[in-house]
């Protein structure tokens, strides 16, 4: 029998999931279940504080061009993986963030401060020079 047609089988729904984390932690523990929880909700850590959020820079148009200009360049062998410390090129991945630019450009086309608008065309002119000079070579 399949476990859609049993009907022994039920779907609950756990509202309290973090009491039942302590109980199951405490379990394993095989210390006794806490009654309440240690800390009151409002004293838990602030999620977004302690991942660093607040680090980041604000979020803007040229923040934007910039996280796929470096993408390109990352995948044209410019700037070399964190992870192995290694450039490798993948041109179809450079083409596709240089393309991705490329429709930015058209879309916000009118819509942008000078500033943004030649950062954005220099950008896609220093990319689409770089991509010719890799796929040549």
């Amino acid at each position: 029998m399949s476990e859609e047609q049993d009907p022994e089988k039920k779907i609950v729904i756990d509202s309290d999931w973090k009491e039942q984390v302590r109980k199951e932690k405490a379990k394993l523990n095989e210390d006794p279940a806490p009654e309440a929880p240690s800390q009151p909700p409002e004293a838990e850590p602030d999620v977004a504080a302690a991942s660093g959020a607040g680090q980041f820079p604000p979020a803007d148009f040229t923040l934007l061009i910039s996280m796929l200009a470096t993408q390109a360049f990352s995948a044209m062998g410019h700037i070399p993986d964190p992870a192995t410390g290694q450039a490798a090129k993948h041109p179809e991945v450079a083409k596709h963030m240089i393309d991705l630019l490329a429709v930015l450009e058209e879309k916000t086309k009118g819509n942008l401060d000078p500033q943004e608008s030649a950062a954005l065309e220099s950008v896609l002119h220093q990319l689409r020079m770089a991509y010719v000079a890799v796929s040549q070579g």
